[in-house]
């Protein structure tokens, strides 16, 4: 079976400040791309959506390799998850989980499918996470321009 290659990125200015979200799906020769921005954000909110506006898009069950640049995400979801649900969503020193409402999200949507999390580097010459940074810098330009000529 053939796995679904996904790339995902998210950019901030300023943190908070707008942010954009980019991600691919790849399959065979079939790829879509996606992305989005939101006025008023953070780095680590941008990375999580991007993960899962991607899996949003797949429309059954399917196994995957998603790649980010984010150690947030990857580690997030692959080590300190299960400790943050047996902790009812508090963090090793009993602090609320940042971003609980999108790491919930994650979670229930990540176990739909079959994915191996990898870690790239950032701003390295990966193609794929050049493109989604590309992607998410692009929806938050689109965004500033947008919100200046409707000002």
């Amino acid at each position: 079976m053939s796995r679904v290659q996904i790339y995902t990125d998210g950019a901030c200015r300023g943190n908070p400040g707008p942010g954009g979200w980019g991600a691919t799906l790849e399959l065979g020769e079939h790829l879509r791309e996606l992305s989005g921005a939101e006025s008023l954000t953070t780095n680590n909110r941008m990375e999580l959506t991007a993960v899962i506006r991607a899996l949003e898009a797949l429309k059954r069950r399917v196994a995957a390799d998603i790649y980010t640049d984010s150690e947030y995400v990857r580690r997030g979801i692959t080590e300190w998850l299960p400790n943050w649900k047996a902790r009812a969503w508090r963090t090793a020193d009993k602090k609320p989980v940042k971003n609980q409402d999108l790491w919930q999200v994650l979670d229930t949507l990540a176990a739909e499918h079959d994915i191996a999390w990898h870690w790239v580097k950032g701003h390295s010459g990966v193609p794929g996470n050049e493109r989604v940074d590309q992607l998410a810098n692009r929806a938050i330009d689109d965004l500033l321009a947008s919100a200046r000529t409707s000002a």
